[in-house]
């Protein structure tokens, strides 16, 4: 655990760069880095929320244990907080959060994170601006995964891992195929086998966990016929 200076920090978000110099001396007095290796467990589901998480860098995994099982909700990748509306909608989390990768958190003291919105309204803005695109995408998800067919989910995942997390068309897929089934609502086989008809058809090489994109347009007409 390490205290840092949040005035000099290169990877502030976007609402703490609407922070004045004073409120960043506030910050770095009420906040922790931490620092988590692939697999650590960044926040329990349902113990008591005393902190706002920030990921500073890295991946993380949020999930949600349900009455039956365990639901990936969605991966999270730096610089982003985690769950706001779960941080501030009640006293315990809603949600646990695994690091996929080496990842580094700044926990911030949830009363110190209110007073900034109580007396900052840029600061309140941009944390109300970043929870409405948060929640748009969250609905964008929903209807994805509730209007298409499993090839199409997998589709969608794979082009979300290789445009919006790593950004290349070669890329190590940092979870295993049972979450890859979770996060996608359908069984690790149905995953597995899908994955393996793309390899087979050409349309993905794979090898092990490593996935280069071979025919991006047409995983992507997959995606989008799902």
């Amino acid at each position: 655990m390490d205290k840092t200076s949040c005035k000099f920090c290169t990877l502030k978000s976007s609402a703490a760069k609407k922070l004045t110099d004073s409120e960043l001396e506030t910050m770095s007095s009420n906040c922790a880095e931490v620092h988590f290796k692939a697999g650590d467990t960044i926040i329990i589901q349902d113990a008591l929320s005393t902190n706002v998480a920030y990921i500073k860098s890295g991946l993380v995994k949020i999930h949600i244990r349900g009455p039956i099982k365990e639901k990936i909700m969605k991966i999270a990748k730096a610089p982003t907080y985690l769950c706001l509306p779960s941080t501030f909608g009640d006293k315990v989390n809603h949600f646990s959060a695994t690091a996929l990768e080496k990842t580094t958190v700044c926990f911030i003291d949830v009363t110190t994170f209110k007073n900034f919105i109580y007396q900052n309204g840029d600061f309140a803005y941009q944390i109300i601006t970043d929870m409405s695109k948060g929640e748009l995408l969250n609905f964008h998800s929903l209807i994805n995964n509730a209007q298409k067919q499993n090839i199409g989910r997998v589709a969608d995942a794979i082009l979300f891992f290789a445009t919006e997390i790593y950004n290349s068309t070669t890329f190590t897929l940092p979870i295993s195929r049972q979450d890859l089934g979770d996060l996608l609502g359908i069984t690790r086989e149905s995953a597995s086998r899908i994955l393996t008809d793309f390899h087979n058809e050409k349309i993905l090489q794979i090898e092990g966990k490593k996935i280069t994109i071979l025919n991006e347009p047409l995983l992507t007409q997959i995606s989008e016929k799902g």
